[in-house]
C-alpha cells in the first residue's frame, strides 16, 4: 500500500518534491496539497496531473483521513506550527530545513515528539544521502584515517539574491555543514567563533561576504568553514577530514573533461539542485521506505533539528559579537538514543 503524502507548500522544493514522489519514487503518492496562494496548489495539481485534493490550510490536510504523512515545504517560519499539529495528529511527517526558526521551537516539536512516545519526525537534511558524504563517513568510522583532528570545508556559491543577508549565511547555508559535520565525526559542538576576511566586491553593500567560521567539538576536533556566496565560478561544496593517519575529502562532481584550443577544462556546477538531486531522491525513498519496513523514519532526527537551530543561533550571535560564543546543548534524550546509532545510511 502506497505511503500517502499531503504537501504543505507548493513552492519551488514543494514542486521537486511532488515531481520525485509522483514520478520517480516508489511506494508513495500525493492525495493532498495545499499552499498559502490557492491558485499555486492548483496549478501543481494540473501540471504533474495529481489525483489529489487542495485543502484551504495545513491544519485541514494534516486532519484529513486519507493522508499518512505531511511533508512540510513551506516559509520557514511556519514549519513549527504545521509539525506541531502533524505530531498531535499521530502523522508522519518530513520536514524541510529548518525544523523550527528557533532553539526553543525546536525543543518544542522534540518534547511533543518525545510525549507521543514514537518517532515520526524527519528533517531534510539531504547531505547525509549524498554519496560522497556517506564514504566519507565509511571512512572515519572504519578508523581508515585513524582519529579525526581537523575539518576544512568550504560552501560556495555564485550568486545570491538581493534578500540574502549576512546571518542567512549561516541559518541558510551554514545550516547544512552544521548538521553535516557532527554527523560525520558524530561529536557535538562547544564553541564557535565568525571571521570576516577582506570584503569581494561582488558583495552588496548589506552583505559581508566571505566569512570564516571556526567550530571546535567537545572532542577536541577543530572545524573551518568558509562560506562565500558570490565567488562567481560556480557551486562548489568542499569537505577535508584531517586525521592521524591520513586525509580523506569528499570527491569532486562527476563530470565530462574536454581536451580543445589546448586547455583541459572541466565543467563546474552553477545550480545547487543540480548537485544534490541524487541525494534528495534518497532521502524522501528511504524516509517512505523506513516507515514501510519499520513504522518509523529512520533519518536526521528532531533532536538533530535542534542541535541544528542552537549551533545556528550561537553562529549568529558570533557573527555579531566578534567573539567565540559558548554552544550549550541539552543533554540527548534516551528517546533519541536508538536513532543516532542507526542514523546511517548506504547509497
Amino acid at each position: 500500500m502506497n505511503l500517502r503524502f499531503g504537501v504543505i507548500g507548493t513552492g519551488a522544493i514543494g514542486r521537486e518534491h511532488i515531481k520525485r514522489i509522483s514520478q520517480t519514487l516508489a511506494g508513495a503518492e500525493v492525495v493532498a496539497v495545499t499552499d498559502v496562494n490557492q491558485e499555486a496548489a492548483k496549478q501543481v495539481v494540473a501540471d504533474f496531473k495529481l489525483n489529489a485534493n487542495v485543502y484551504p490550510d495545513d491544519k485541514a490536510l494534516i486532519a484529513a483521513e486519507e493522508v499518512d504523512a505531511i511533508l512540510v515545504s513551506s516559509w520557514g517560519p511556519a514549519h513549527e506550527a504545521s509539525v506541531l499539529a502533524g505530531i498531535e495528529a499521530g502523522k508522519y511527517i518530513f520536514c524541510e530545513k529548518p525544523l523550527a526558526t528557533t532553539a526553543e521551537g525546536a525543543r518544542r516539536i522534540v518534547d511533543a515528539e518525545i510525549k507521543h512516545g514514537k518517532r515520526l519526525v524527519q528533517v531534510g537534511f539531504m547531505r547525509r544521502y549524498d554519496h560522497g558524504y556517506v564514504k566519507l563517513k565509511e571512512a572515519i568510522e572504519t578508523g581508515a584515517i585513524g582519529e579525526p583532528l581537523m575539518i576544512h570545508a568550504a560552501h560556495r556559491n555564485p550568486t545570491v539574491p538581493e534578500t540574502y543577508s549576512t546571518d542567512m549565511a549561516i541559518t541558510d547555508t551554514l545550516i547544512h555543514e552544521i548538521d553535516a559535520l557532527h554527523w560525520l565525526v558524530n561529536d557535538d559542538y562547544e564553541s564557535v567563533q565568525v571571521i570576516y576576511p577582506k570584503k569581494t566586491k561582488n558583495a552588496l553593500p548589506h552583505l559581508r561576504d566571505p566569512q570564516l567560521v571556526i567550530i571546535e567539538t567537545k572532542g577536541g576536533i577543530s572545524i573551518t568553514v568558509e562560506i562565500f556566496v558570490n565567488c562567481r565560478y560556480g557551486y562548489d561544496i568542499q569537505c577535508e577530514v584531517v586525521g592521524e593517519e591520513g586525509i580523506v575529502k569528499l570527491p569532486e562532481f562527476s563530470n565530462i573533461v574536454t581536451r580543445k584550443s589546448g586547455k583541459l577544462s572541466q565543467d563546474i556546477l552553477m545550480d545547487w539542485k543540480d548537485r544534490f538531486i541524487d541525494a534528495y531522491d534518497i532521502e524522501i525513498q528511504d524516509f517512505i521506505d523506513s516507515i514501510s519496513k519499520t513504522g518509523e523514519p529512520k533519518g536526521p532526527t528532531s533532536w538533530d533539528g535542534y542541535i541544528a537551530s542552537v549551533t545556528a543561533a550561537a553562529c549568529v550571535k558570533a557573527q555579531e559579537s566578534g567573539v567565540t560564543e559558548t554552544i550549550e546543548l541539552d543533554e540527548r534524550p534516551t528517546f533519541y538514543e536508538e536513532g543516532a546509532k542507526t542514523n546511517e545510511v548506504s547509497a
